[in-house]
């Protein structure tokens, strides 16, 4: 419990105030895994793999200027290109990763039916540029709340707050669990879900809530 004092009583401070733009996310997460549509759910997938060693804000802008419909019907080198005029790091790879995950386009909707960790097992398994972060943001973002998004600003602020005392490498299926287990305590003392945890934890951070 003491190890996680101080990161408890930080997110408390900004609850308040973050509370209207967490539920906000929160609801369009739930909405888009509800109703979205397989393309919405590849269009989402797609964001995931653009924002891997990017930014979220970058897979947002990203994201919004293809469109859902050119992450499906663009040619591999038209992709890249759009990639290159938004300024991704990795147009070429990326692009190659999108077009080689529309096999996925029609059983994205399956995985929302599967326990947390088994649609991240598929994931990380069948989609390229997908690891275990990517595909826990994924399933977050389709409202499946019960995984942690363990990215560079979550692990430093854990690591910060002594509740891990090292930031991975890189990950294996084990390594990401043993952080998330300690991540799922912090929001069992807060009173949240993993999933929401994130939110507040960046708006802590950097003042925003990002997806």
């Amino acid at each position: 419990m003491w190890k996680y004092k101080s990161a408890v009583e930080k997110i408390k401070s900004i609850e308040e105030e973050a509370y209207p733009l967490v539920e906000k996310r929160i609801k369009e997460f739930e909405n888009l895994g509800k109703y979205g549509t397989e393309l919405d759910l590849f269009s989402e997938l797609s964001f995931c793999v653009l924002t891997a060693n990017w930014s979220a804000q970058g897979g947002i802008k990203a994201q919004n200027y293809i469109g859902k419909l050119n992450f499906v019907r663009l040619s591999e080198e038209e992709l890249a290109e759009k990639l290159k005029e938004v300024g991704h790091r990795y147009p070429l790879m990326r692009a190659r990763f999108i077009v080689e995950n529309r096999k996925l386009i029609g059983n994205l909707r399956d995985l929302f039916d599967l326990p947390e960790k088994e649609a991240r097992r598929i994931l990380v398994k069948e989609a390229k540029g997908i690891g275990w972060k990517e595909a826990s943001h994924f399933l977050r973002n389709i409202g499946k709340l019960d995984v942690a998004i363990l990215d560079k600003h979550i692990l430093k602020f854990l690591f910060n707050e002594g509740i891990i005392k090292e930031i991975p490498k890189g990950w294996t299926e084990k390594k990401y669990e043993n952080i998330e287990m300690e991540f799922k305590e912090l929001s069992f003392l807060l009173n949240k879900v993993s999933g929401e945890l994130d939110l507040y934890i960046w708006y802590l951070l950097k003042g925003r809530v990002d997806k």
